[in-house]
Protein backbone atom coordinates (compact mmCIF):
# COMPACT_ATOMS: atom_id res chain seq x y z
CA UNK A 1 0.00 0.00 0.00
CA UNK A 2 1.23 3.42 -0.88
CA UNK A 3 0.58 5.26 2.47
CA UNK A 4 -0.83 9.43 1.52
CA UNK A 5 -2.61 9.72 4.46
CA UNK A 6 -0.37 11.80 6.07
CA UNK A 7 3.02 12.55 6.99
CA UNK A 8 2.54 11.20 10.01
CA UNK A 9 2.57 7.63 9.26
CA UNK A 10 6.76 7.67 8.23
CA UNK A 11 8.96 5.43 9.66
CA UNK A 12 12.72 6.03 11.06
CA UNK A 13 15.69 5.66 8.00
CA UNK A 14 17.95 3.29 9.07
CA UNK A 15 20.66 6.40 9.64
CA UNK A 16 17.80 7.78 11.88
CA UNK A 17 17.16 4.56 14.03
CA UNK A 18 21.10 3.76 14.50
CA UNK A 19 21.51 7.92 15.58
CA UNK A 20 18.53 6.55 18.52
CA UNK A 21 20.50 3.23 19.50
CA UNK A 22 23.72 5.70 20.27
CA UNK A 23 22.02 8.59 22.01
CA UNK A 24 23.59 9.11 25.44
CA UNK A 25 20.69 9.56 27.30
CA UNK A 26 19.58 10.77 31.38
CA UNK A 27 16.76 11.63 33.49
CA UNK A 28 15.43 14.46 31.04
CA UNK A 29 12.96 15.90 34.51
CA UNK A 30 15.89 16.03 36.29
CA UNK A 31 17.75 18.16 33.20
CA UNK A 32 20.43 15.03 32.43
CA UNK A 33 19.31 13.77 29.34
CA UNK A 34 22.70 14.94 27.08
CA UNK A 35 20.78 14.20 23.70
CA UNK A 36 17.86 15.93 25.01
CA UNK A 37 19.62 19.25 26.11
CA UNK A 38 21.59 19.00 22.72
CA UNK A 39 18.54 19.14 20.97
CA UNK A 40 16.76 21.94 22.42
CA UNK A 41 19.88 23.91 22.37
CA UNK A 42 20.28 23.46 18.62
CA UNK A 43 16.61 24.73 18.27
CA UNK A 44 16.89 27.39 19.98
CA UNK A 45 20.19 28.71 18.36
CA UNK A 46 18.90 27.67 14.85
CA UNK A 47 15.50 30.13 15.81
CA UNK A 48 17.86 32.58 17.57
CA UNK A 49 15.21 31.96 20.14
CA UNK A 50 16.85 31.61 24.60
CA UNK A 51 15.64 28.69 25.07
CA UNK A 52 13.43 24.96 24.26
CA UNK A 53 11.47 22.18 25.54
CA UNK A 54 11.28 19.04 23.89
CA UNK A 55 7.70 17.22 24.28
CA UNK A 56 6.14 14.71 23.07
CA UNK A 57 3.28 15.71 20.74
CA UNK A 58 2.82 19.18 18.72
CA UNK A 59 -0.58 18.96 20.03
CA UNK A 60 1.32 19.37 23.58
CA UNK A 61 3.77 22.55 22.61
CA UNK A 62 0.67 24.01 20.76
CA UNK A 63 -1.60 23.77 24.42
CA UNK A 64 1.90 23.93 26.60
CA UNK A 65 2.43 27.62 24.65
CA UNK A 66 -1.38 28.54 24.81
CA UNK A 67 -1.67 27.93 28.81
CA UNK A 68 1.63 30.26 29.14
CA UNK A 69 0.03 33.26 27.23
CA UNK A 70 -3.39 33.46 28.64
CA UNK A 71 -5.53 33.20 31.36
CA UNK A 72 -8.47 31.18 32.29
CA UNK A 73 -11.42 33.74 30.92
CA UNK A 74 -8.85 35.06 28.28
CA UNK A 75 -9.72 34.63 24.38
CA UNK A 76 -7.66 33.20 21.56
CA UNK A 77 -7.61 34.28 17.79
CA UNK A 78 -7.06 32.06 14.95
CA UNK A 79 -8.08 30.59 12.03
CA UNK A 80 -11.41 28.69 11.72
CA UNK A 81 -9.22 25.92 10.19
CA UNK A 82 -6.86 26.21 12.76
CA UNK A 83 -5.20 22.82 14.43
CA UNK A 84 -5.63 24.74 17.81
CA UNK A 85 -9.28 24.37 17.39
CA UNK A 86 -10.20 21.34 14.83
CA UNK A 87 -7.58 18.72 16.12
CA UNK A 88 -6.88 19.76 19.87
CA UNK A 89 -9.87 17.50 21.36
CA UNK A 90 -10.82 20.98 22.70
CA UNK A 91 -7.73 21.62 24.33
CA UNK A 92 -8.00 25.18 24.38
CA UNK A 93 -11.16 25.43 26.44
CA UNK A 94 -10.12 22.01 28.50
CA UNK A 95 -6.51 23.45 29.61
CA UNK A 96 -6.57 27.01 29.65
CA UNK A 97 -10.34 27.82 30.19
CA UNK A 98 -10.23 30.18 27.25
CA UNK A 99 -12.75 31.07 24.47
CA UNK A 100 -11.79 31.51 21.41
CA UNK A 101 -12.43 34.15 18.38
CA UNK A 102 -12.23 32.03 14.93
CA UNK A 103 -11.54 33.92 12.00
CA UNK A 104 -12.04 32.78 8.00
CA UNK A 105 -8.76 33.34 6.52
CA UNK A 106 -7.73 32.48 2.77
CA UNK A 107 -7.00 28.87 2.70
CA UNK A 108 -6.08 28.72 6.55
CA UNK A 109 -4.33 32.39 6.63
CA UNK A 110 -5.83 35.13 8.46
CA UNK A 111 -4.67 39.06 8.02
CA UNK A 112 -3.55 41.64 9.82
CA UNK A 113 -6.73 43.74 9.18
CA UNK A 114 -8.80 41.04 10.65
CA UNK A 115 -6.94 40.18 13.69
CA UNK A 116 -7.19 43.93 14.82
CA UNK A 117 -10.77 43.52 13.63
CA UNK A 118 -11.19 40.53 16.22
CA UNK A 119 -9.27 41.92 19.14
CA UNK A 120 -12.00 42.89 21.75
CA UNK A 121 -12.34 46.04 23.44
CA UNK A 122 -11.59 46.80 27.63
CA UNK A 123 -14.99 46.08 28.00
CA UNK A 124 -16.14 43.56 31.62
CA UNK A 125 -18.71 42.05 29.31
CA UNK A 126 -15.78 40.30 26.87
CA UNK A 127 -13.04 37.83 27.48
CA UNK A 128 -9.93 39.92 26.91
CA UNK A 129 -8.27 39.00 23.71
CA UNK A 130 -4.84 38.31 25.20
CA UNK A 131 -3.38 35.74 22.16
CA UNK A 132 -3.09 34.77 18.51
CA UNK A 133 -2.41 31.64 16.93
CA UNK A 134 -0.76 31.07 13.76
CA UNK A 135 -0.79 27.62 11.52
CA UNK A 136 2.32 27.72 8.90
CA UNK A 137 1.70 25.61 7.24
CA UNK A 138 -1.83 25.54 7.59
CA UNK A 139 -2.95 21.68 7.32
CA UNK A 140 -6.85 22.22 6.57
CA UNK A 141 -5.40 24.72 4.09
CA UNK A 142 -3.96 22.61 1.54
CA UNK A 143 -0.24 23.27 3.10
CA UNK A 144 -0.43 26.76 2.20
CA UNK A 145 2.06 29.12 3.19
CA UNK A 146 2.35 32.85 4.54
CA UNK A 147 3.71 35.48 3.05
CA UNK A 148 6.06 36.83 5.95
CA UNK A 149 5.21 40.22 5.56
CA UNK A 150 1.70 39.53 6.37
CA UNK A 151 2.93 37.66 9.65
CA UNK A 152 5.16 41.19 10.31
CA UNK A 153 1.83 42.77 10.54
CA UNK A 154 0.46 40.44 12.29
CA UNK A 155 3.15 40.38 14.80
CA UNK A 156 2.91 44.40 15.00
CA UNK A 157 -1.13 44.08 15.83
CA UNK A 158 -0.31 41.73 18.77
CA UNK A 159 2.58 44.33 20.00
CA UNK A 160 0.72 47.12 20.04
CA UNK A 161 -1.86 45.50 21.58
CA UNK A 162 0.11 43.26 24.46
CA UNK A 163 -1.02 40.16 22.77
CA UNK A 164 1.04 37.15 22.52
CA UNK A 165 1.88 35.75 19.15
CA UNK A 166 2.58 31.82 18.97
CA UNK A 167 3.07 29.91 15.81
CA UNK A 168 1.91 26.17 15.63
CA UNK A 169 5.12 25.23 12.93
CA UNK A 170 4.01 21.87 12.55
CA UNK A 171 5.27 22.29 9.20
CA UNK A 172 7.10 25.08 9.41
CA UNK A 173 10.07 23.19 7.61
CA UNK A 174 7.74 22.90 4.51
CA UNK A 175 7.39 26.32 4.91
CA UNK A 176 10.67 27.74 5.08
CA UNK A 177 12.09 25.29 2.12
CA UNK A 178 9.13 26.09 0.12
CA UNK A 179 9.62 29.82 0.46
CA UNK A 180 13.28 30.57 0.93
CA UNK A 181 12.98 31.96 4.27
CA UNK A 182 14.98 31.09 7.60
CA UNK A 183 14.76 30.12 11.12
CA UNK A 184 15.79 32.76 12.44
CA UNK A 185 13.19 35.11 10.94
CA UNK A 186 10.87 33.29 12.69
CA UNK A 187 12.34 33.49 15.92
CA UNK A 188 12.87 37.19 15.98
CA UNK A 189 8.97 37.53 15.10
CA UNK A 190 7.17 35.40 17.51
CA UNK A 191 6.99 35.05 21.17
CA UNK A 192 6.90 31.03 20.96
CA UNK A 193 6.94 28.58 18.59
CA UNK A 194 6.17 24.86 18.09
CA UNK A 195 8.03 22.53 15.45
CA UNK A 196 6.74 19.13 15.37
CA UNK A 197 9.33 16.42 13.98
CA UNK A 198 7.27 13.45 13.76
CA UNK A 199 5.55 14.71 10.55
CA UNK A 200 7.41 15.47 7.53
CA UNK A 201 11.17 15.52 9.89
CA UNK A 202 10.12 11.44 9.09
CA UNK A 203 10.92 11.61 13.35
CA UNK A 204 8.94 8.81 15.68
CA UNK A 205 8.45 11.12 18.38
CA UNK A 206 8.35 14.36 19.48
CA UNK A 207 8.28 18.64 18.80
CA UNK A 208 10.12 21.10 20.36
CA UNK A 209 8.41 24.36 22.05
CA UNK A 210 10.76 27.42 21.65
CA UNK A 211 10.84 30.87 23.55
CA UNK A 212 12.37 33.31 26.07
CA UNK A 213 14.11 31.34 29.05
CA UNK A 214 11.36 32.88 31.50
CA UNK A 215 8.50 31.48 28.97
CA UNK A 216 10.13 28.17 28.60
CA UNK A 217 10.83 27.72 32.62
CA UNK A 218 6.84 28.41 32.96
CA UNK A 219 6.38 25.55 29.93
CA UNK A 220 8.26 22.50 32.22
CA UNK A 221 6.26 23.12 34.69
CA UNK A 222 3.26 22.92 32.87
CA UNK A 223 4.21 20.31 30.85
CA UNK A 224 5.09 18.12 33.94
CA UNK A 225 1.58 19.18 35.20
CA UNK A 226 -0.11 17.56 31.48
CA UNK A 227 2.14 14.33 32.27
CA UNK A 228 4.56 15.11 29.31
CA UNK A 229 7.97 14.76 31.69
CA UNK A 230 9.93 11.99 29.80
CA UNK A 231 12.60 10.14 31.57
CA UNK A 232 15.59 8.70 28.95
CA UNK A 233 13.92 10.46 26.07
CA UNK A 234 17.25 11.18 24.50
CA UNK A 235 16.62 8.41 21.99
CA UNK A 236 13.83 10.15 20.94
CA UNK A 237 15.48 13.38 20.60
CA UNK A 238 18.51 12.47 18.87
CA UNK A 239 15.67 11.28 16.21
CA UNK A 240 15.19 15.07 15.85
CA UNK A 241 19.15 16.09 15.94
CA UNK A 242 19.22 13.09 12.87
CA UNK A 243 16.28 14.90 11.08
CA UNK A 244 17.61 18.20 11.47
CA UNK A 245 20.92 17.25 9.78
CA UNK A 246 19.48 14.80 6.60
CA UNK A 247 15.94 15.46 6.15
CA UNK A 248 15.37 19.43 5.96
CA UNK A 249 16.56 19.97 2.36
CA UNK A 250 14.73 16.68 1.05
CA UNK A 251 11.76 18.48 1.84
CA UNK A 252 11.87 19.81 -1.47
CA UNK A 253 11.40 16.08 -3.34
CA UNK A 254 7.66 15.91 -1.23
CA UNK A 255 7.06 18.94 -2.37
CA UNK A 256 8.04 18.19 -6.63
CA UNK A 257 5.60 15.05 -5.90
CA UNK A 258 2.75 16.92 -4.81
CA UNK A 259 3.08 18.78 -7.69
CA UNK A 260 3.00 16.25 -9.77
CA UNK A 261 0.37 14.22 -8.58
CA UNK A 262 -1.34 17.50 -8.78
CA UNK A 263 -0.92 18.01 -12.38
CA UNK A 264 -2.19 14.41 -13.15
CA UNK A 265 -5.52 15.59 -10.75
CA UNK A 266 -6.32 18.21 -12.74
CA UNK A 267 -7.58 16.41 -15.76
CA UNK A 268 -9.50 13.59 -13.65
CA UNK A 269 -13.33 13.74 -14.17
CA UNK A 270 -13.47 12.65 -10.53
CA UNK A 271 -11.78 15.86 -9.52
CA UNK A 272 -13.93 18.92 -9.28
CA UNK A 273 -11.67 21.85 -8.23
CA UNK A 274 -7.74 21.74 -6.10
CA UNK A 275 -6.46 23.90 -3.79
CA UNK A 276 -3.24 25.74 -4.40
CA UNK A 277 -0.36 23.36 -3.96
CA UNK A 278 2.54 24.71 -1.99
CA UNK A 279 4.31 22.24 -0.51
CA UNK A 280 3.58 18.67 0.67
CA UNK A 281 -0.22 18.91 1.13
CA UNK A 282 -2.93 18.08 -1.87
CA UNK A 283 -6.88 18.68 -0.79
CA UNK A 284 -9.09 18.33 -3.70
CA UNK A 285 -12.98 18.22 -4.33
CA UNK A 286 -14.68 15.04 -5.87
CA UNK A 287 -17.83 15.30 -7.91
CA UNK A 288 -18.95 12.60 -6.23
CA UNK A 289 -18.62 11.42 -2.24
CA UNK A 290 -15.11 11.51 -1.20
CA UNK A 291 -15.52 8.45 1.26
CA UNK A 292 -16.48 6.13 -2.17
CA UNK A 293 -13.46 7.83 -4.02
CA UNK A 294 -11.22 6.88 -1.17
CA UNK A 295 -12.51 3.53 -1.21
CA UNK A 296 -11.77 3.04 -4.44
CA UNK A 297 -8.09 4.34 -3.67
CA UNK A 298 -7.76 1.86 -1.72
CA UNK A 299 -8.97 -0.63 -3.54
CA UNK A 300 -5.93 0.23 -5.96
CA UNK A 301 -3.66 0.09 -2.95
CA UNK A 302 -3.38 4.16 -2.49
CA UNK A 303 -4.29 5.24 0.86
CA UNK A 304 -5.06 8.87 1.47
CA UNK A 305 -8.13 10.13 4.08
CA UNK A 306 -11.74 12.37 2.86
CA UNK A 307 -11.08 15.33 4.91
CA UNK A 308 -14.85 16.57 4.33
CA UNK A 309 -18.10 15.10 2.75
CA UNK A 310 -16.38 16.06 -0.99
CA UNK A 311 -12.87 16.80 -0.08
CA UNK A 312 -9.71 14.14 -0.39
CA UNK A 313 -6.20 14.98 0.95
CA UNK A 314 -2.85 13.52 -0.13
CA UNK A 315 0.28 14.19 1.78
CA UNK A 316 3.54 13.41 0.38
CA UNK A 317 6.25 12.59 3.10
CA UNK A 318 10.22 10.45 2.78
CA UNK A 319 8.62 7.30 2.62
CA UNK A 320 6.94 7.83 -0.79
CA UNK A 321 9.05 7.28 -3.32
CA UNK A 322 9.66 8.69 -7.05
CA UNK A 323 8.23 4.93 -8.04
CA UNK A 324 5.45 5.00 -5.75
CA UNK A 325 4.73 8.50 -7.41
CA UNK A 326 4.86 6.88 -10.35
CA UNK A 327 2.65 4.06 -9.50
CA UNK A 328 -0.37 6.68 -7.93
CA UNK A 329 -0.31 8.83 -11.10
CA UNK A 330 -1.31 5.40 -13.26
CA UNK A 331 -3.90 4.76 -10.26
CA UNK A 332 -5.66 7.60 -10.72
CA UNK A 333 -5.57 8.01 -14.65
CA UNK A 334 -7.14 4.91 -14.37
CA UNK A 335 -10.16 5.64 -12.19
Amino acid sequence: MIDLRSDTVTRPSPGMLQAMMQAKTGDDVFGEDPAVNDLEARCAALFHMEAALFCASGTQTNQIAIKCHTQPGDEVICDADAHVYQYEAGGIAFNSGASVRLLPGDHGRITAAQVAAAVNPDDVHKPASTLVCIENTSNRGGGSCYDFEALEQIQKVCAARHMGFHLDGARLFNALVARGETPGQYGQLFDSISVCFSKGLGCPVGSVLLGSKPFIAKARRFRKVLGGGMRQAGILAAAGTYALEHHITRLQTDHAHATAIAGALEHCSFVENILPVATNIIIFETSGHASDLVAKLREQGVLCNAVSANRVRFVLHLDVTGHMVDQVLEKIRSI
